[in-house]
């Protein structure tokens, strides 16, 4: 009897757990409009010397950074997000539930763009990898980096003057 007794209330106990965590998943999901970012002016040095300057969301808490440009319909010819993640790190980007095809412009920690990812799918799983250890991740419209002559060897210009205290 004692058996029964511990056996139904670990049932109980396991139903209620799984009874929360699928409750979790019910849960909306955070909107766009949950995660704010802070805008600011971005500079690039391109390799020809000429200097280009794009108006940016900053991307810097791991929030932002999840959110990124997911959703967005529109995004202007001088408009871009900078992700900040923090440290030097390999990364990895993804385009689910991104409406935009983007250019994703890879950045070393001195400034020195080290990979452009160039026209990536919308709403695509695929992974867009660094392929070496960067700082920064610049995502503009699909083909703007080209039109604008980011390529390997263009530096961003450091420090960055965010417009926000919020850490990575």
């Amino acid at each position: 009897m004692v058996f029964l007794k511990t056996f139904r209330g670990s049932a109980l106990v396991a139903l209620f757990l799984c009874l929360a965590a699928a409750a979790s998943w019910l849960l909306p999901m955070r909107s766009a409009a949950d995660v704010v970012f802070d805008k600011g002016r971005l500079q690039m040095t391109l390799t020809t010397g000429e200097i280009v300057s794009l108006d940016v969301e900053w991307a810097l808490t791991a929030d932002q950074r999840a959110r990124g440009l997911m959703g967005r319909e529109r995004l202007a010819d001088d408009e871009g997000m900078l992700f900040d993640f923090g440290v030097t790190r390999m990364v990895t980007m993804w385009m689910e539930n991104t409406i935009l095809s983007l250019d994703m412009v890879f950045i070393d920690e001195e400034g020195r763009v080290v990979r452009v990812a160039e026209r990536t799918v919308p709403f695509s799983r695929d992974i867009v990898g660094s392929g070496v250890p960067v700082r920064y991740v610049l995502e503009i419209r699909a083909g703007r980096a080209s039109e604008l002559g980011i390529a390997e060897g263009a530096r961003l210009v450091l420090p960055l003057d965010y417009a926000t205290d919020a850490k990575p």
